[in-house]
């Protein structure tokens, strides 16, 4: 297993990312959890979904939008059903739906009248949704799916198995409900195929990763007091897009008070002298995805500030020694602290502070580290998982905070970072400003009235 880091252009004079394996190895994947089922087949509308099984894309602004669709049987490749040209797009440039099916029709041109022959069918066809509800729910969108999913269950004989579903609007779930479908979850199957990375997505995350790293480059560059968080925001997404980023879901910049509690948005705050700043830059490079946290001190850090990414950063250092194939999301959760002790009155109040998460074509798969569900329902680590551990400590002073995320690689034998950005102890950004004495030292507390005997701390 490599977590090489190539260029983002293929060559002639090097192995990089081996495109047409990608596209067989999660296909391969996601049979084996369909044949591992009881399911007879299954349909995606959700966007990675739909990618993971028929490595077709139209972009990001359709992610949200569940217009397209996609169908796999246990007796038929991939079927998709999009959105306008779309369609066409994919019959000209994705040559890995073109199959056969085994569907025999009459031939009233053959020499005996009545004989059969295999008829090809493109796995490319245009077709829509509800468009969330927008279209009018007389023109019947939803029923006409339905019934374009029932001839295909038919088609291949499993009409009379479960269909498992990831996400659908509820007109459609209806519709295939009346034609005596047996709709269920099948979302399971799909984040199980997805939780195993193989080596060409394990080096798109790795790529995906080092973009970010660069960004963080350029904003540790670019940080200093007078810099709002939205600028940040607009720079961060700059520098991805220049590298090549696919998708730049979101940069959470947070500052200042704003550290806590944690808000999980940017705003258009001021960052001032001695900020807590914390940054998490979610990005897709090819669809793989990043989800990864840095704090840094603006100019300079408190004493209370530097003690909770001290503690920050011994709650991730305990959970990285401790993965390796075999070991169990409850381990890790059990060396993180309890939600009472940062300050909520339960896991589900405190939930993603303390967190873990799959990292793939989305930023949320398998496997969950939460004390709200891991330590009752834990899952086995295994070789070739990916995912990100994220740990979260509110300063004593009630000010700042400090968030830490890496993003790992199960190994044969334990585990590597691949976020690469220094992290160990708490970096200072900004201007270095001196004094008559010499630089101002980074570690420093409030600066009123510190040149009186009681700012000293000169009187007892």
């Amino acid at each position: 297993m490599t977590t090489a880091t190539f260029g983002t252009n293929a060559v002639d004079w090097e192995t990089r990312i081996d495109f047409d394996r990608l596209r067989e190895e999660r296909l391969a994947r996601l049979r084996v959890k369909l044949e591992e089922s009881d399911l007879g087949s299954l349909l995606a509308f959700d966007f990675a979904n739909i990618r993971y099984m028929s490595s077709t894309h139209i972009g990001t602004w359709a992610m949200d939008k569940l217009i397209r669709f996609s169908l796999i049987t246990r007796n038929s490749d991939p079927i998709v059903w999009d959105f306008g040209s779309a369609a066409k797009h994919h019959s000209l440039s994705n040559p890995w739906l073109d199959t056969t099916t085994s569907e025999m029709d009459a031939d009233p041109h053959a020499p005996h009248h009545g004989a059969v022959r295999p008829r090809a069918e493109s796995g490319s066809r245009a077709g829509i949704s509800t468009l969330r509800g927008a279209f009018n729910p007389n023109a019947g969108i939803a029923e006409e799916l339905a019934r374009k999913i029932k001839r295909e269950l038919e088609k291949f004989g499993v009409a009379n198995e479960p269909l498992g579903v990831d996400v659908i609007e509820l007109p459609v779930l209806f519709a295939l409900k009346s034609l005596g479908i047996d709709v269920v979850d099948g979302q399971q199957v799909f984040l199980e195929a997805r939780a195993i990375k193989g080596r060409d997505e394990i080096s798109l995350l790795t790529q995906a990763a080092s973009m970010v790293d660069s960004a963080y480059e350029t904003l540790y560059e670019f940080l200093r007091p007078g810099v709002r968080e939205n600028e940040t925001v607009g720079l961060v997404s700059k520098t991805l897009y220049d590298l090549g980023s696919e998708y730049v879901e979101g940069v959470n910049a947070i500052s200042g008070e704003r550290c806590s509690p944690h808000p999980h948005v940017f705003s258009d705050r001021l960052i001032r002298p001695g900020d807590p700043a914390f940054f998490d830059i979610l990005h897709s490079y090819q669809g793989y995805r990043t989800c990864y946290y840095r704090t840094f001190a603006v100019g300079s850090a408190s004493s209370a500030q530097n003690d909770a990414y001290t503690r920050a950063r011994e709650y991730m250092d305990r959970a990285i020694a401790l993965v390796r194939p075999g070991a169990t999301t409850a381990d890790i959760v059990k060396v993180w602290p309890k939600a009472q002790e940062f300050g909520f009155p339960d896991e589900e109040a405190a939930f993603a502070l303390q967190y873990g998460h799959g990292v793939g074509l989305s930023i949320w798969e398998k496997p969950i580290f939460s004390r709200l569900v891991s330590l009752e329902h834990p899952e086995v680590l295994e070789e070739g998982m990916v995912f990100a551990l994220e740990t979260y400590w509110p300063s004593a002073d009630g000010i700042g905070a400090a968030r830490i995320e890496e993003e790992l690689v199960v190994t044969a034998t334990g585990c590597e970072v691949i976020t690469k950005f220094p992290a160990e102890k708490l970096l200072v950004a900004g201007q270095r400003y001196f004094s008559v004495d010499g630089p101002l030292p980074t570690l420093r507390n409030a600066q009123s009235h510190l040149n009186t005997p009681e700012g000293r701390g000169d009187i007892a």
